[in-house]
């Protein structure tokens, strides 16, 4: 067993810097932008859908699930034009395809619907790539 070395931090595989700018995100700063995206989204989905509290889910119809949609909705608009959603973006953080390149269109689709379903999003490789950004061959790094 071979003693780590400066390349061997997260990233590395994929020719990411060590730290700063380029680097992988850092698990607060992904969690400080889902919280922003999610209550975005929360916000959003109550001023046109309505909330009532009271309600059991089989009342609830679409109003149960309107956050979620309205999420997905931000990160496939936001991700291609701003290269990151609003949370992202305030996180310091932007997605780039593996290779640093604009996301295109598909990847952040791809990418969201997996986010949704959460169990790829928390199954993360040696990089600390979730299976949804390895899946749409994305990484989430710093700004």
């Amino acid at each position: 067993m071979t003693s780590p070395s400066h390349a061997d931090h997260p990233g590395a595989s994929l020719g990411l810097p060590a730290d700063g700018p380029g680097s992988i995100a850092q698990l607060g700063r992904r969690i400080l932008g889902l919280v922003i995206d999610y209550a975005a989204a929360t916000i959003i989905a109550t001023a046109f859908f309505g909330y009532d509290q009271f309600a059991l889910p089989e009342e609830a119809g679409l109003t149960l699930f309107a956050p979620m949609m309205v999420f997905a909705v931000l990160h496939i608009v936001f991700i291609p034009m701003l290269g990151g959603s609003p949370g992202h973006r305030i996180a310091g953080l932007r997605l780039v395809r593996a290779d640093g390149a604009w996301t295109g269109i598909w990847r952040p689709i791809v990418r969201t619907i997996l986010l949704v379903v959460v169990i790829p999003a928390v199954v993360w490789d040696a990089d600390r790539r979730g299976l949804h950004d390895r899946v749409a061959g994305t990484v989430l790094v710093r700004r």
